[in-house]
This record gives structure tokens, C-alpha cells and sequence, in this order.
């Protein structure tokens, strides 16, 4: 039930293989396996044993079920020191659990992975300063009636999580626990590794058996078996606009509530009066970060014409100076692969219409970087150049489909109303951005944009407290803050009569 698998430091570590349920490592009902790819080799790191859509979906949900009333149940305090424990044991793992996600995701190591793994600690230390505070509102509209409301758990959530940030996302989504919730968890097919392993933290911590479960499989077995579960209460999902759209239909066979946060193509405002320095690192930040698979990655960069080409020169020099590509372990690098072959070729296949439909490439464009191409070890990862595509409009196909990679695409506007038309015209809405030093521009800007996310003079921060989500085809629903809570729970009136009678 588990392989010993190398670390990049030079060690070891055992990566558990089997399904976690009930608090143990147990065995699939199938024989089907999902392989974890070293995404800068494309070479295989461990085989974990997928999930059967009926049997172990039906054997999660009900250990799941089975340990909701329990958990429901438990004192606010002590789930609060619980999920402060895992915190901790997260820190303390931190080391091994960045090699593993590394590994698993093509994270580079210094730069990406272990930020990920702080981030996951301080997600659990955040919804655990909730656990004792939620709050119900009470009424006194007639003095012989007291009304108010009460916040309750739903039962199981089903949470599906995305490749790009698999203990990331998975993290934002332990708000269900944190509300009394018991949950299954199904890692993406291209990433299951990390989950697995960061499990035994949660029976360490002492999280009773059922509260947190973990499948492994494809999405179109097990995220499917999920998403329709009569047994499950809930969806939480991640991932792209296309399946999102499946586990809405598919939920709806018992009206179970889905919280969506999916794809984005979201448009980053230059003006000609922004910081311009600071303007071009963060335009880079918004997108060339996470290899670019970022649903929120500002990937759609709009300039004014006064300052257009020195713009798009001075980008493409900051990002060839400061994003260097290579494997993960390498602590210079800060551009790893793409999660797989198939992604790897879709990216380039936008930058190859891109170019067919008239974009200028003023940086990387088809083929692999030459360090890579080079490199007798690496030549076989799913490696992209970061790309910046110029002169484009709304109108081509770069600039209104997600690529979810390292490419962003350039084009110039003249009037802040035609900016903000071309930041609208899009089915997506996620993110945003807005570079100026017009206060009355940008506040007016965060209020008129289409997105459920709005950064002024910069792009992608996270805070846990402010709420993550989008609108249009980029979802309903928010994770992280308050506003999160609020999608794990039922809100109840309850209406106490105090003498009046019929």
C-alpha cells in the first residue's frame, strides 16, 4: 500500500497508494491505477490505485455520513485546537510536503511549492479562528415572539480539487470541515499524490475516523459518482468552466448545492499615468507565476497607446531576465513544466493560432526553451516558453479563450470607456486588474467590471479573509473569508412563541 519514492533533496519518503477512508489507507474495490508524471522528465513517480465510482465512492460517503452527527456535535473549542494541530504538523512537515507537491505538480521547489505549503497551514489557522464564532441574528418584531437564526452544517460535501494547486486548493475547501461539515475529497487524476500524503497528518492531528476522506480518479468516474451521490449534501468544486457546467447538471439530481469556481481570462488595464516599473513586474506576477495555470492569472493585458510598445518591450525584458524556466528542484527557476503532455500541447497550439491570426510574438512563441531542449534529461517534460503575444484584439481567439499556461496577450485601447468595454467583453469573470494613478479611475473601475475580484496597482494578491470567486462562466459561489462560511452551512428560522394565542 505504499512506494518509496526519491526526493529532490536526496531522500526518500513512503507515498501512501491505496484510498483513505475512515482514517485508514485501504485498498481499491477495482484494479484501475491513476499515474502521477514527473511533469520536467515525463517519467513516472508512483502508481496510486483508483477509486471504483460505486463501491468506494459508497464506502466514503458513508464513513462520511456515519461521522457527521459526531462531529456536528463536537465542541467549537475542540475542533478549533484540531484543525490548529494540523496547522501545526503542516509546518512542521513542511519540508517534505513541498518536495512531494513538487514532484507531483511541477512546482519549482523554492519558489512556488513550499509558499503553497505555508499558505495550506495558514488557511487551517485562519477557518480555525471561525470554528467558535458563527453567529445566528435574532428578531423581536412583536413582543411575544422571539425569532432568530442558527447557523448549521449541511452533512457531506463532496470537494473536487483542481492540478494546479492540489493542497492549496484543498486547504481553501477545509472551510467545510471547519463549519461541522464531514467531507470526500477526490485529488485531480493528474495530481494525486500530496492528498495522500498529507492524510496521515490529519489522523495524527486526531481528526475522528469520517470527517475527511480521499479518492483518487478520473473526474469523469469518480468526480461524476460524486457530483450525483445522494449521499452527499454538497459540491465544492475547482477546476475548468466546461466540467464545472457537468457537476451543475449532475448535482442537480437531489438539488445538492455546488459551489463553482472555474476557468478565467481575466483583463489587466494599463494606463499611460501607472507606476510603470511597478506596472510591468506585476503584469508578469499576474500570469508568468504557477507556470501560468492560474484561474485568476491576469492573462489578458489591455495598454494605453501613449505607452504601448515601450510597454510590451519592457515586459518581455523583465520576464526573460526574471522567469527562468527549468525542473523544479533547481532553486534558480521559476517557471516549471506544465502538468502534462496534453496541457503542454494545447498551449501551444493557442500560440500557434495566435501567430497564424496575426499576433506578434515579442517573446518565447513554439517549441521548447533552449535550456531544455538541450537538457538529455529534461527534453521529454511538458515544458512551455513563457509568451507574450502583441497587437492583439478582442476579436482573436487568444484573447477570449483560457490557456491556462504561461502566455499572456497584449493590445492597446485610447479611452478609460473603450478599456472598459474591452475588459468586459468576455463570458469569463474572475479576476481583474487596473494600473493608474487616478483614484476616481480605479475605484470607479473595481465598481463597473465584470469580475468577482478586482486588484488595483497589482494582480493575483490573497488574503484568507476576503472572499475568492467569480461571475459569469467562471462560476457562483466564494471560498476563503466570511462570505465562505456562508456556502457551508443552512441558515434556520426558529420562532419561539412567549404567550401569543389563536
Amino acid at each position: 500500500m505504499f512506494q518509496e519514492v526519491q526526493l529532490p533533496s536526496g531522500g526518500s519518503y513512503e507515498q501512501p497508494l491505496g484510498l483513505f477512508i475512515n482514517n485508514e489507507y485501504v485498498a481499491s474495490s477495482c484494479d484501475e491505477i491513476i499515474e502521477s508524471m514527473d511533469a520536467s522528465t515525463g517519467k513516472v513517480i508512483a502508481a496510486v490505485q483508483a477509486a471504483d465510482a460505486k463501491i468506494d465512492v459508497d464506502r466514503a460517503v458513508d464513513a462520511a455520513r456515519k461521522a457527521f452527527p459526531g462531529w456536528r456535535d463536537t465542541p467549537a473549542a475542540q475542533k478549533r485546537d484540531l484543525l490548529l494541530k494540523l496547522a501545526f504538523l503542516v509546518e512542521r512537515n513542511v519540508d517534505t510536503l513541498a518536495q512531494v507537491e513538487s514532484l507531483d505538480s511541477g512546482k519549482p521547489l523554492a519558489t512556488n511549492a513550499k509558499g503553497d505549503i505555508l499558505g495550506v497551514a495558514e488557511a487551517l489557522k485562519y477557518y480555525a479562528g471561525w470554528v467558535d464564532k458563527a453567529q445566528g441574528q435574532s428578531f423581536s418584531p412583536d413582543p411575544r415572539t422571539l425569532t432568530y437564526t442558527i447557523h448549521q452544517p449541511l452533512g457531506v460535501v463532496g470537494c473536487i480539487i483542481p492540478f494546479n494547486y492540489p493542497l492549496a486548493m484543498m486547504a481553501w475547501k477545509w472551510t467545510a470541515i471547519a463549519t461541522g461539515n464531514t467531507a470526500v475529497f477526490k485529488s485531480a487524476e493528474q495530481t494525486p499524490l500530496s492528498i495522500l500524503y498529507f492524510a496521515q497528518l490529519v489522523k495524527e492531528a486526531g481528526f475522528p475516523p469520517g470527517v475527511f476522506n480521499v479518492l483518487s480518479g478520473t473526474g469523469a468516474k469518480v468526480g461524476d459518482a460524486i457530483a450525483r451521490h445522494l449521499g452527499i449534501d454538497k459540491i465544492a468544486f475547482t477546476g475548468s468552466t466546461a466540467v464545472g457546467q457537468l457537476i451543475q447538471q449532475t448535482a442537480a439530481v437531489n438539488l445538492k448545492p455546488v459551489t463553482l469556481e472555474c476557468g478565467g481570462k481575466s483583463p489587466n488595464l494599463v494606463f499611460a499615468d501607472a507606476d510603470f516599473e511597478q506596472a510591468v513586474k506585476w503584469t508578469a506576477q499576474g500570469i508568468f507565476s504557477n507556470m501560468g495555470q492560474i484561474c485568476s492569472g491576469t492573462s489578458r493585458c489591455f495598454v494605453q497607446d501613449s505607452v504601448y510598445d515601450k510597454f510590451v518591450e519592457a515586459l518581455a525584458k523583465h520576464v526573460e531576465e526574471k522567469y527562468v524556466v527549468g525542473p523544479p528542484a533547481d532553486p534558480k527557476v521559476v517557471v516549471g513544466p506544465q502538468i502534462s503532455k496534453v496541457q503542454q500541447e494545447r498551449i501551444q497550439s493557442y500560440i500557434k493560432k495566435g501567430m497564424e491570426q496575426g499576433c506578434r510574438v515579442a517573446l518565447g512563441g513554439l517549441g521548447l526553451p533552449d535550456a531544455i531542449a538541450n537538457s538529455q534529461e529534461h527534453k521529454s517534460g511538458y515544458f512551455v516558453k513563457p509568451t507574450i503575444l502583441a497587437d492583439v484584439t478582442s476579436k482573436h481567439i487568444v484573447a477570449r479563450e483560457e490557456i491556462f499556461g504561461p502566455v499572456i496577450v497584449v493590445g492597446k485601447f485610447s479611452t478609460y470607456e473603450e478599456a472598459l468595454e474591452v475588459a468586459n467583453d468576455s463570458t469569463y469573470g474572475l479576476g481583474s486588474a487596473i494600473f493608474t494613478q487616478d483614484i476616481t479611475r480605479a475605484h470607479d473601475f473595481a465598481n463597473k467590471v465584470e469580475a468577482g475580484i478586482c486588484y488595483i496597482n497589482s494582480s493575483n494578491q490573497l488574503d484568507f479573509a476576503l472572499p475568492f470567486g467569480g461571475v459569469k462562466m467562471s462560476g457562483h459561489g466564494r471560498e476563503l473569508g466570511e462570505y465562505g462560511l456562508a456556502n457551508f452551512t443552512n441558515v434556520k428560522a426558529v420562532y419561539v412563541n412567549l404567550g401569543s394565542k389563536l
